[in-house]
């Protein structure tokens, strides 16, 4: 049974994980008969919204805290996972991954990268063993790739803006429907675009488990 890591980014498309992009995740490991290791940094976040009015919310919360609403509290920071344990790495998008697990929200692509996030993705790329990128996580992806001098393929659907700034960090943006996915098989990557583009859950979850396939056919 292959053991996969997840990496949430909070709870909520504005300020942490997308919800629907989570579950679909969880979902299709789990039908895949894969073990799902739950995980997030234990730190604050770097905004707090109000997602009912979808402004600023005025408040601390924080990011691990966060995430266990989604993995139904069975969940492990960010910092105690070791990719020696684990056979693959996804991330679902949300814009927490582009302001908890990256500073790209804010940033573009002179964004940092969470050192626990950079550190273990650095390791899974050593060790060979595959990662998946959702949404916008492709972007927080693709700074770490950049600077390892990764020219690896990645999507975050058609957006150009945000294409561009993928292309200028290093990697290969691959324009790529909600419905699909994009895999680099030599640099073990797979990515597809879900809400990025997507109208709505049914397009999402496609995308997502067809990412979630390509990604445990890699598996050693």
């Amino acid at each position: 049974m292959p053991k996969v890591a997840v990496c949430l980014s909070g709870c909520g498309f504005l300020d942490g994980a997308e919800i629907h992009e989570s579950v679909f995740t969880l979902l299709a490991l789990d039908r895949a008969g894969a073990e799902i290791l739950c995980c997030a940094p234990d730190k604050p976040q770097t905004r707090v919204m109000d997602h009912l009015a979808q402004s600023d919310a005025g408040e601390t919360r924080n990011v691990l805290i966060e995430s266990a609403r989604i993995a139904r509290c069975e969940i492990t920071p960010l910092s105690k996972v070791r990719a020696a344990d684990i056979d693959a790495l996804i991330f679902p998008g949300g814009f927490g991954a582009a302001l908890n697990l990256s500073s790209f929200g804010t940033d573009g692509p002179e964004c940092t990268v969470d050192p626990d996030v950079e550190a273990l993705v650095h390791t899974m790329l050593e060790m060979g063993k595959p990662i998946g990128a959702i949404c916008i996580a492709p972007a927080m992806l693709a700074r770490i790739l950049g600077k390892k001098n990764i020219p690896a393929k990645l999507t975050i659907g058609t957006d150009a803006d945000t294409a561009g700034a993928l292309n200028k960090m290093g990697v290969k943006h691959q324009d790529c429907p909600a419905r699909e996915m994009v895999v680099d098989p030599q640099h073990k990557v797979v990515s597809t675009p879900a809400y990025m583009l997507a109208k709505g859950p049914a397009e999402v979850c496609e995308g997502i488990s067809k990412c979630v396939t390509e990604l445990l056919k890699m598996i050693k």
